[in-house]
């Protein structure tokens, strides 16, 4: 690597699989990425937005997970949502690079029971779904959705821990760290798909302050056969990152819960095919050269 010196509620999953919600962009964004000394702390922002990152449309109301550069689990402090967004703050204290994560993780879907359509009780998990359909339904369609927003802190210097992969879903394995991302420079970043590299995925990063230009400056790039991906960045400043197995749409960003179909899939309960949704976003402080 090149370096230089709790879970939503399912309503929210379902919300994200409906295309009203294609239109929105879910973020995190951070009071600073890369921080000097040995006890600090750092705010962030989390909301749902048309503009990054401009609060208009609602709070991001999960309250994250914290990990520490060691690996041990930090926590949030001062968790207030309010009618646009969500602030909360984490007291940094070791040394090395934190991750800050909200994970979506659930299965949902709808049955028919004697004649009537039935919604798979919110909140549902994998392990579950075997017990919430009763004997005797048809026309079962589910979907299993995996949605993962993070961002990284250093404090000092760089550190890897906080990157090693938990094999579910769409997750970054840095080449370069993203806390070390300078305008006019090249990153490399690998993504995996279930611990996997993953080839072909759809990555899009785009410049905060969409709001106050009239052109979105957005970069659509693929993952290699490595699930490699390089950037260069055109200028300094926060970019919204979105990764996902489809293709986005200029001026609109791919779903944030976009649907994928992996090798080896398997059919889901009546014959029905089984969806699966997958996306990771991420905010990375991209600084001046």
């Amino acid at each position: 690597m090149k370096l230089r010196t709790p879970i939503l509620a399912m309503a929210a999953v379902v919300a994200l699989a409906a295309p009203a919600a294609w239109a929105h962009r879910m973020w995190l964004l951070p009071s600073s990425t890369v921080i000097s000394g040995s006890d600090n702390w750092v705010t962030v922002d989390a909301a749902v937005s048309n503009d990054l990152f401009f609060f208009d449309h609602r709070p991001m109301a999960a309250i994250p997970t914290v990990t520490q550069p060691d690996g041990s689990e930090g926590k949030v402090e001062h968790h207030a949502v309010g009618q646009f967004r969500a602030t909360f703050d984490v007291h940094l204290t070791q040394q090395g690079t934190y991750r800050i994560a909200v994970v979506n993780e659930g299965v949902f879907g709808r049955y028919v029971l004697n004649g009537e359509t039935k919604m798979i009780p919110r909140g549902t998990t994998k392990a579950q779904l075997a017990t919430v359909i009763p004997a005797g339904a048809t026309d079962v369609q589910t979907s299993e959705a995996l949605t993962r927003n993070e961002i990284f802190v250093t404090q000092g210097a760089p550190t890897t821990t906080v990157f090693t992969p938990a094999g579910r879903g769409i997750e970054l394995v840095p080449v370069t760290h993203p806390n070390d991302l300078v305008a006019g420079e090249a990153a490399t970043f690998q993504f995996l798909l279930d611990g996997k590299p993953a080839a072909g995925l759809y990555v899009t990063a785009i410049p905060g302050g969409i709001r106050y230009r009239d052109k979105l400056k957005q970069m659509d790039l693929r993952t290699d056969a490595q699930g490699k991906v390089k950037i260069t960045w055109p200028e300094p400043g926060m970019y919204w990152l979105n990764v996902t197995p489809n293709a986005p749409q200029e001026g609109r960003p791919a779903p944030g819960a976009a649907a994928a179909a992996p090798q080896g899939q398997a059919p889901a309960m009546g014959g029905v095919p089984s969806g699966r949704r997958v996306s990771y976003t991420t905010t990375l402080e991209v600084l001046a050269p």
